[in-house]
């Protein structure tokens, strides 16, 4: 078994962002042609929160949501880890605080997203792995 697994061994390299400043209609249409539930935000840049489809649905029963910005709609804070945090203590973090992701961050940029789809997929990775030693 590997022994130290870290978020970049499962990480998805190059996420989809959207600009704080955008139409919440433009991230929308970015998260459905591309089949995604999490959207990292930046502005200018940096990292100020994530969208998800939660923060969505909970918006379109607000009147008026055709007008909103992303930035009004978006969770301001995030989880943001490095690409070589140990799994163990991501997957950890995120299940203490039902994170559904965290951003992966290297030299103040955006490189990856780590959601509960890719845990599941490392643990269903582990799980083989250690099977295959163990036999």
């Amino acid at each position: 078994m590997k022994s130290e697994w870290t978020v970049r061994n499962f990480m998805t390299s190059l996420p989809f962002t959207i600009g704080a400043e955008q139409p919440l209609k433009k991230a929308i249409e970015l998260m459905q042609e591309h089949q995604i539930r999490h959207l990292p935000v930046l502005q200018a840049k940096q990292l100020v929160g994530v969208l998800t489809e939660r923060d969505i649905a909970v918006a379109r029963t607000f009147q008026g949501s055709a007008e909103l910005r992303v930035e009004g709609v978006m969770m301001p804070m995030s989880y943001a880890v490095s690409p070589d945090t140990p799994l163990e203590e991501v997957t950890l973090q995120m299940a203490q605080h039902k994170y559904g992701s965290a951003i992966v961050i290297e030299k103040n940029s955006v490189i990856g997203i780590f959601t509960a789809q890719d845990a599941l997929r490392a643990l269903s990775e582990i799980l083989v792995d250690t099977h295959r030693i163990a036999v």
